[in-house]
């Protein structure tokens, strides 16, 4: 072999090793935000599983927890069917945000929550 040769190996192995320290470091930061939103999707559910039913006023709290914002509200919700034994239901929106370094990340959780109903001795 010649010199010449031996530069061009040299030069097409390095291409290639550069480019295969960018497809690992592209998967790694893509596991990272991946293992991110995953981390805000159980918040979210966690946060949704704190209740079943939403007060009367309507449920709104906010947070942080691990890194992330969180912030659920929630708004009366018609269905057009009313009656003694049917309860109102609400919309209740969780909403998280967090920095993942590059930039602001939001998810997003909606469903419906019937409305808590008082005591039978508190019932008029």
């Amino acid at each position: 072999m010649t010199l010449l040769e031996l530069l061009v190996a040299f030069a097409i192995l390095a291409m290639s090793l550069g480019l295969l320290y960018r497809i690992m470091g592209t998967s790694a930061r893509g596991a990272g935000d991946i293992e991110r939103y995953q981390g805000a999707v159980v918040l979210a559910q966690s946060l949704l599983s704190l209740r079943d039913t939403v007060p009367e006023g309507g449920w709104q709290q906010e947070g942080e927890t691990a890194g992330y914002r969180w912030r659920v509200q929630s708004a009366p919700y018609a269905t057009g069917v009313a009656g003694p034994t049917v309860p109102p239901l609400y919309e209740v929106l969780v909403s998280i945000t967090w920095f993942d370094g590059r930039q602001q990340r939001d998810l997003e959780l909606a469903t419906l929550r019937p409305q808590r109903k008082p005591p039978a001795q508190v019932r008029r």
